[in-house]
């Protein structure tokens, strides 16, 4: 007898713990999606919420038997499409893997894919340590999810992206083995450097269960610079040439719509004419002077500098709103090309003229320290013609960035949405090379298929 999807799903129920797996639709409806909720997300056979290692290694294995796909996901946070379900899948979702632990003499964390980047942050704290990268979603979004993306953030112009905090990994392979890379030491050369293989792979090489993170002694107090500009080529030339000498620990660029956006949200009493303004942090107090005469001499409007701890915070929430600011305007296609800093000037005025070519709103913010942009398109989903115009903007941003010298996308991943461009930036010989890591690894092409390459 031929077995139905239903008994093949009921024989992974059967293997595991009353609870960890749920098949109704209205329950599967939340794992079907990233944050941006796409239609064209599939629909799972049902999702597990393992508890353990153990529990992922039997819900792998079982996919390898029924030739079921595997979608793995953290708390679905991801703007790339990658931890989108597809049909007919099971999605493995690690929200109740949360466990943290610190060793501060060893100065690192062991911690479960489902803990959230703010739960290291704040258990590293404690123990009187930091851990650095922060990506604007860092209360909501996952180690897990970080680690699979490779996950930057405000402070990483100066601290580093997440795998530069990725000493080690416990990994579930698409066969079900389980493997540990790395460790807790500083350096590790002892054959080929498959930790690092893993971060940014999103999921379509195995699957993280574990990571110990590297900790460092937290930065001392920050000086906080706020800048408005008259155009978006003068914040841009003034990024440019405070990298000559400086080394701010934050360097954040807010374009005009952006600053509108905010201000309807939570009126803050930022200048809506302004063309841009940076906000930007240092760990010196003279190199926020040096900074403001940097941004004075490039045609700042206004320059506020302030070494209380609270002002700083209240600006860098500023940008942090930026995100859910725009959120409420509607649908968007969410952007995270990167360029060379040096090129920060012409992009941003060549993604302006795109949203005027095809009039559109496209407000930008940046993490222009090092050159990462996150243009948003908005647009109207009922509309086709602005799907359509908002579709050849997403197209055309990235290739501004790949005629800059860029890159396609700096910290968001592939995922789904962006693998038709992924050819264009690496080439055949590159692409085919991928392809031969993805089958030595996971031969059935089981793990988040689709997604990255």
């Amino acid at each position: 007898m031929t077995s139905t999807v239903a008994d093949v799903v009921a024989s992974l129920v059967a293997r595991l713990p009353e609870g960890v797996v749920v098949r109704e639709p209205a329950q599967l409806e939340k794992y079907r999606h990233d944050h941006l909720h796409d239609p064209s997300a599939g629909t799972p056979v049902a999702a597990a919420r393992p508890l353990d290692v153990e529990q992922v290694r039997t819900c792998v294995t079982w996919a390898a038997q029924h030739g079921v796909p595997v979608v793995t996901r953290g708390t679905g946070t991801g703007l790339s499409g990658g931890a989108r379900a597809v049909d007919g899948c099971l999605v493995l979702s690690t929200e109740r893997m949360r466990a943290v632990e610190v060793d501060p003499r060893a100065r690192v964390a062991h911690v479960e894919p489902g803990a959230l980047n703010v739960e290291v942050k704040e258990a590293a704290a404690a123990a009187g340590l930091f851990y650095p990268p922060d990506p604007g979603s860092f209360r909501i979004s996952s180690i897990g999810g970080n680690i699979a993306t490779n996950a930057g953030g405000l402070c990483c112009v100066k601290h580093g992206v997440t795998s530069a905090y990725v000493l080690g990994l416990s990994v579930v392979l698409a066969d079900g083995r389980l493997v540990e890379l790395g460790g807790s030491t500083l350096k590790d050369v002892a054959g080929l450097s498959l930790t690092q293989l893993f971060v940014g792979s999103e999921g379509t090489l195995g699957i993280v269960v574990g990571a110990t993170l590297r900790l460092v002694p937290p930065p001392p107090p920050q000086s906080t610079l706020v800048a408005t500009f008259p155009t978006l080529r003068s914040s841009g030339e003034a990024v440019v040439d405070a990298g000559r000498t400086l080394r701010p620990s934050m360097m954040e660029l807010i374009d005009r719509r952006s600053i509108n956006n905010v201000e309807d949200m939570r009126p803050s009493g930022l200048d809506r004419g302004a063309a841009a303004m940076l906000v930007a942090q240092l760990d010196w107090p003279a190199e926020a002077r040096a900074l403001e005469k940097i941004c004075r001499d490039h045609g700042a409007t206004e320059v506020h500098v302030t070494d209380d701890p609270d002002d700083g915070e209240m600006f860098v929430e500023i940008r942090r709103a930026t995100g859910p600011a725009v959120e409420r305007r509607g649908a968007f296609l969410a952007e995270d090309v990167a360029v060379p800093v040096d090129a920060l000037p012409d992009v941003l005025e060549a993604i302006d003229r795109v949203a005027v070519d095809l009039d559109l709103e496209v407000p930008v913010v940046a993490h222009a320290g090092d050159g990462n942009l996150h243009p948003a398109i908005l647009h109207d989903p009922r509309d086709p013609d602005q799907v359509r115009d908002a579709h050849r903007a997403f197209e055309r941003i990235m290739r501004i960035a790949l005629d800059a010298g860029g890159t396609i996308t700096g910290e968001h991943g592939v995922g789904r949405t962006k693998r038709a461009m992924l050819p264009e930036q690496v080439g055949d010989d590159v692409l085919d090379l991928m392809r031969s890591v993805k089958t030595a690894l996971d031969p059935a092409g089981l793990l988040n298929p689709g997604a990255g390459f």
